[in-house]
C-alpha cells in the first residue's frame, strides 16, 4: 500500500511538473462541436461532413528530460479532415487564455475548408493560411494573436542544437511569412509540431500485402454493439497470418520459468461480451491485421436472417426502378436502384390491442375538433336560401333611398374539410428488432405508433397512407405497403400493421424518392411526408457514411421541389450530428424516450397540420 501511494503521488507530482498545458483554460470538442459544424458549413465547407475528434498521433521531437521522466510529450492530435469527417483535437489547452483555445479551434476548422495543393508539409500549410486571410480577412487578427501566443511557447533557436535551430527558424519564419519559401534540413530530431497547421500527413487505411476480406454482404452498420463502436480513427496496415511456429525468443537465463508464444486467436469472428478487443483498438495508434484462410461461421448468421420465400411477404410486380444521387460525381444516376413494393403474408383481420383502446379514445377526442363540419355562410351572393338579416337591411335601405344591387342577400351551406394529405414513411430496418427495456423492442413502439396515428387520422377525415421500407441492396429497396391513400382504415388495416416486421437496411433515398411520386399524386393542396427512423441511412453496395447522407438530402430536396412538407421524427439519440443537414434545422423531432413515440406522434401531427 505505501509502495503504491508513493508512486501514484510521484506520478501526479512529475506529471504536473512536465506538462506544459493550462488544464483551468481547457475548451473541449463536445463544448464546441455544434459551433464548428455551423462555422465550417458557414465558410463554405461541405455540408455532408461530421465533425469526429483527432486520433493520437506520435511525435518524435526533442522532449526534455522531465517529459522524459513522466512519459510524457509523445503524442499530440491533429486536425485533418478526409471526405466524410473534419476531426479536430478532443481538446485543447495549449493556451493559458480559454478564449485563445477557443480561437483556435475555430482557427483550424476555417483552414480545412480550403483544399489542399501538392507540395510538403509546410508549403501546403501556408497555401492554406494565406487563402483563408485572403477570403476571410476578418480572421486576421486572431491568427496573429495565436501566432504570437504559439511563438512564445514554442522551443528558444538558442538552445538547439545547430540543426534544430535551423529547422525552428524556418518554422518561425513560415508562420511569420505566408509567402516565403521554406525548406527543412535535416536534423536529429523533428521540429515541435506546428499547433495552427493541420496534420502533416492525415491517417490512411493501407494495405501492404496480402487481399482485403471479399465479404460484399457484410454490412458496417451491425457489426459491433453501440457501446463498444470505435470513435477514433487509426493507421493499418494489412500483413500474412503467422503460423506462430517460427521465430527467435529470447531471454535471460534468470527468467528461464517465463516463457510466451503466439496465439492464434480470430478477432473477426469472436461474439465473447467480456472480450476487450475494442478498448485494446484505442489505445493502439496502428492496427495490423491478417486474413485468416479459414472460413467462419458467422456468415450463416446473415443467411438466417433471410427467411424462405414461401414465408417472405408477397412481392408486388417485377420492381421500380428510380434515380441515386452520386455525391463524388454530383450527378443523378438514372434508374439506379430498383423499388420492390410487397405486402405482408398470412394476414389476419384483428381489432386495436386492448393495450392501446383507452389511449386511442384520448386521442380521438382530441382530433375531433379536426372532422369535417357542415355550416351556413352568410352575406353571399349565390345561395340556397336567403339571408333574412342581411335581406332586412337590403329592404331598409332600399326604403330610405340608398340602393345597392350588389348587396349579398343569400347564405349557403358548406362542408368545411381538411384540404390535405399524409404519407408516414416507417423505417423497417433490421435495427429496429432491438430492445429499448425489458419488454418492448423498437419495432413494437413503431406498430403501436401506427395504430394510434391511423386512430387519430380516421375521425378528422384527412386523406393518409402508410407505408415502410428497408433494403439489400441497391436492386431490392422493400417497399411495404400497409395502407393506401383510398384505403379505408379498418380491421384488414390493422392486420397489415400487427404484421410489421423488422426488415433489412435503411436505403432511404431510394424509399423517399418513391414515396414522393405516389404523394405528389395526390390532389391535395398540403402534402405531408412523414418519416419516422431508428438512425441514419444505410446499405450494402457503398451506401454507407456520407454517401448515404448525401443521397437521402438529394432526395429531400426533390420532394421539397415537388411543392411536399418532409418531416422526420427520429428516436437517434446522434441524430442532431445528421438530420439539420438532412432535414434542415425545423423539420426534424428528436424523440429521446422511445415509448413515448405512439402518444407523441399524433400530437406532432396535429401541430404540423393544424
Amino acid at each position: 500500500m505505501l509502495e503504491e501511494l508513493v508512486g501514484s503521488t510521484w506520478h501526479r507530482f512529475i506529471t504536473k511538473r512536465a506538462n506544459k498545458n493550462y488544464p483551468d483554460a481547457i475548451v473541449y470538442l463536445d463544448e464546441i462541436r455544434h459551433t464548428a459544424g455551423i462555422f465550417f458549413r458557414a465558410m463554405g465547407g461541405e455540408g455532408g461532413l461530421r465533425v469526429e475528434s483527432a486520433t493520437d498521433s506520435e511525435v518524435h521531437a526533442r522532449r526534455s528530460i522531465i517529459q522524459r521522466i513522466a512519459g510524457i510529450g509523445d503524442k499530440t492530435q491533429y486536425a485533418w479532415r478526409d471526405e466524410e469527417t473534419l476531426r479536430l483535437p478532443e481538446s485543447i489547452a495549449l493556451f493559458p487564455s480559454r478564449e485563445l483555445n477557443f480561437d483556435l479551434y475555430l482557427w483550424l476548422t476555417a483552414l480545412s475548408v480550403i483544399s489542399d495543393e501538392e507540395g510538403d508539409w509546410i508549403s501546403r500549410n501556408q497555401y492554406r493560411t494565406l487563402k483563408t486571410l485572403e477570403f476571410w480577412p476578418g480572421l486576421t487578427d486572431r491568427y496573429h494573436k495565436l501566432v504570437k501566443a504559439h511563438l512564445d511557447q514554442r522551443p528558444n533557436p538558442t538552445e538547439l542544437t545547430e540543426r534544430e535551430a535551423k529547422q525552428e527558424q524556418a518554422i518561425r519564419s513560415a508562420l511569420q511569412n505566408l509567402t516565403e519559401k521554406v525548406t527543412l534540413e535535416y536534423a536529429n530530431h523533428p521540429p515541435q509540431p506546428v499547433v495552427l497547421w493541420l496534420h502533416p500527413s492525415p491517417p490512411k487505411i493501407e494495405f501492404t500485402t496480402g487481399k482485403p476480406p471479399e465479404d460484399p454482404d457484410l454490412p458496417e452498420a451491425v457489426k459491433e454493439k453501440k457501446s463498444q463502436k470505435q470513435q477514433k480513427r487509426k493507421q493499418g496496415n494489412r500483413t500474412e497470418l503467422p503460423e506462430g511456429n517460427d521465430g527467435l525468443m529470447s531471454f535471460r537465463l534468470e527468467s528461464l520459468w517465463s516463457w510466451g508464444e503466439y496465439s492464434k486467436v480470430d478477432r473477426t469472428s469472436t461474439e465473447d461480451d467480456d472480450d476487450d478487443a475494442m478498448q485494446t483498438a484505442e489505445d493502439m495508434d496502428n492496427i495490423t491485421v491478417a486474413q485468416d484462410a479459414e472460413t467462419t461461421a458467422s456468415k450463416i448468421k446473415l443467411d438466417l436472417d433471410l427467411p424462405a420465400s414461401q414465408y417472405d411477404d408477397i412481392v408486388l410486380g417485377e420492381g421500380i426502378p428510380v434515380d441515386e444521387w452520386d455525391y463524388k460525381k454530383q450527378v443523378l444516376q438514372k434508374d439506379h436502384c430498383r423499388i420492390i413494393p410487397m405486402i405482408s403474408r398470412d394476414t389476419e383481420a384483428s381489432d386495436l390491442p386492448k393495450r392501446l383502446q383507452s389511449q386511442a379514445r384520448r386521442i380521438r377526442r382530441q382530433f375531433e375538433i379536426l372532422r369535417p363540419q357542415r355550416h351556413w355562410v352568410s352575406r353571399q351572393t349565390e345561395g340556397t336560401e336567403l339571408d333574412l338579416e342581411s335581406y332586412i337591411n337590403f329592404l331598409t335601405d332600399r326604403k330610405h333611398g340608398a340602393v345597392n344591387s350588389d348587396t349579398p342577400v343569400y347564405r349557403n351551406l358548406r362542408n368545411e374539410t381538411r384540404d390535405l394529405s399524409c404519407m408516414l414513411l416507417a423505417d423497417l430496418s433490421l435495427s429496429t428488432d432491438a430492445h429499448i427495456n425489458n419488454s418492448s423492442r423498437v419495432i413494437d413502439v413503431i406498430r403501436d405508433s401506427l395504430y394510434l396515428f391511423s386512430e387519430a387520422l380516421s375521425v378528422t377525415g384527412d386523406r393518409f397512407a402508410l407505408h415502410g421500407f428497408s433494403s439489400r441492396n441497391r436492386s431490392h429497396v422493400r417497399f411495404y405497403n400497409i395502407k393506401g391513400f383510398d384505403d379505408s382504415y379498418n380491421d384488414d388495416i390493422r392486420g397489415y400493421i400487427d404484421a410489421v416486421r423488422p426488415g433489412y437496411y435503411t436505403r432511404m433515398g431510394a424509399a423517399i424518392r418513391y414515396a414522393s411520386q405516389l404523394l405528389e399524386k395526390e390532389a391535395s393542396s398540403q402534402k405531408l411526408l412523414l418519416i419516422i427512423t431508428d438512425g441514419k441511412p444505410n446499405d450494402l453496395d457503398k451506401y454507407e457514411g456520407r454517401y448515404g447522407i448525401e443521397d437521402t438530402r438529394q432526395a429531400i430536396l426533390e420532394a421539397e421541389k415537388k411543392g411536399l412538407q418532409p418531416f422526420c421524427v427520429t428516436i437517434d439519440e446522434k441524430a442532431e450530428d445528421y438530420l439539420p443537414y438532412l432535414f434542415g434545422k425545423n423539420a426534424y423531432i428528436l424523440i429521446k424516450n422511445a415509448q413515448e413515440l405512439p402518444a407523441k406522434l399524433p400530437l406532432l401531427y396535429l401541430r404540423l397540420t393544424h
